[in-house]
């Protein structure tokens, strides 16, 4: 098992270039399993979560390869097997995505309930009710989940996303797939509008369907089931891309990621800026200088175009390192705090209530062992630790490797003092 060792107190400087996005690649590999002929994935981040969902498309009878940065899938739009088993999707919840997918394109499909990290329940109900709207015969028994298309096949239908907690990404994407491969017109409502979920319906509209809508909260979609295999370009990821930029932020660095699209991050960007951070950004590249005493800022979680939840943890490492108080409230995984007892053991003094972390800073952070819970939490530390005095090892840093690449290569280029060693205190 690896960990990170991190001397702190250098400021970051220079030019890096975002990977692929990890959330967008991987619904786009499951897509492929609708297609005929080959999709070429170009610019998929290689990524333990990557790997992952290759192997799940492999047991689905899928051959998959890398080519470079490019993953080659072949074997989709026909027959094979249909259950993607425990072993492979208790590794990360994203795997569930394949529901859809398989489902409109074998009429059947068995996909264990899935896994991933570990910051609260997160139930795939409207997932199923989505596929019970297009008329499946959905069973939950035995930690799987059991779908089967009636004789006559699927059909199209309205499926309403809106749960009690919003909208769904994963659930709009598995819904987005199902119709897609479904012959006839469809209406989704109340879908979640990140990113990652354009780049779905880009693909699946040069795949063959039709898709309208885009950008707004209700979709039609137009399906077919001769979609055709692809090549494609994954989006620059995001949340590497803000992770990166408060990276600077946090060591008073002055960094610019290239190769990635900056109003995907406006919350973020909008947010640095309040604190006082100099931000510059191009067409395709992002530039921030962190200079003298910033800002506190409290920021709120919700669906995209709000604070994404997936740079939580990041940015409560950076704003211990900012003067006043503030809050983090997290309105999308009430549960996702894991990472404050880790920070606390630096220094910080976080005080949790509920789906909210109190703060108040600045905090001069003391180095010392930190243990990983989940991946975006893993982040939050590497920051942290680049921050703090002395010397910091982030433990676990598996979790880390699902969702970036080769991350401490990249605070490399910018110069961090961040090495990757085998944890010789890991069991």
């Amino acid at each position: 098992m690896d960990c990170f060792q991190i001397t702190g107190g250098v400021p970051l400087t220079g030019v890096v270039t975002a990977s692929g996005s990890k959330n967008a690649g991987l619904p786009l590999m499951a897509a492929s399993l609708l297609c005929s002929g080959q999709t070429r994935l170009l610019r998929t981040p290689r990524l333990r979560d990557t790997e992952t969902m290759a192997q799940v498309l492999v047991s689905l009878g899928l051959e998959c390869s890398w080519n470079g940065g490019t993953m080659e899938i072949q074997g989709g739009g026909g027959g094979g097997p249909i259950e993607a088993s425990y072993q492979l999707v208790r590794r990360m919840r994203a795997s569930v995505c394949v529901l859809g997918p398989l489902l409109a394109a074998r009429g059947q499909a068995i996909v264990a309930l899935p896994g991933g990290c570990v910051f609260g329940q997160r139930p795939i109900d409207l997932h199923l009710r989505a596929m019970e709207a297009f008329g499946a015969e959905i069973e939950v028994v035995h930690g799987a989940v059991y779908a089967k298309s009636p004789p006559s096949g699927l059909h199209p239908a309205e499926v309403d996303l809106l749960g009690p907690q919003g909208t769904t990404v994963l659930g709009t994407a598995n819904a987005m797939m199902a119709a897609a491969g479904i012959d006839g017109r469809s209406i989704l409502r109340n879908v979640a509008c990140e990113p990652e979920l354009l780049a779905l319906a880009k693909f699946l509209v040069a795949a063959g369907a039709s898709i309208e809508g885009l950008g707004g909260t209700d979709l039609e979609v137009i399906g077919t089931t001769t979609l055709k295999g692809v090549d494609y370009e994954v989006p620059s990821d995001r949340i590497e891309a803000g992770t990166l930029l408060l990276a600077g932020a946090i060591t008073r660095g002055e960094v610019r990621v290239e190769d990635c699209q900056p109003s995907d991050n406006l919350a973020l960007l909008e947010s640095l800026t309040d604190c006082g951070v100099e931000v510059e950004q191009g067409p395709d590249w992002v530039g921030l200088r962190a200079v003298g005493d910033l800002r506190a800022k409290s920021v709120r979680t919700a669906p995209y175009p709000a604070f994404p939840t997936d740079l939580q943890a990041q940015w409560m490492a950076f704003a211990l390192t900012c003067e006043g108080r503030c809050q983090v409230v997290d309105t999308v995984y009430p549960e996702r705090f894991m990472h404050v007892d880790e920070l606390n053991r630096l220094g910080a003094g976080i005080r949790r209530q509920g789906a909210e972390a109190f703060l108040s800073g600045p905090i001069l952070l003391s180095g010392a062992p930190v243990l990983a819970s989940d991946l975006r939490a893993s982040a939050a530390l590497v920051l942290a630790g680049m921050a703090a005095s002395g010397n910091t090892t982030v433990r676990r840093v598996y979790h880390l490797d699902r969702g970036y690449e080769q991350l401490e290569v990249k605070l490399q280029q910018l110069g961090a003092r961040v090495k990757r060693c085998v944890d010789e205190q890991s069991p």
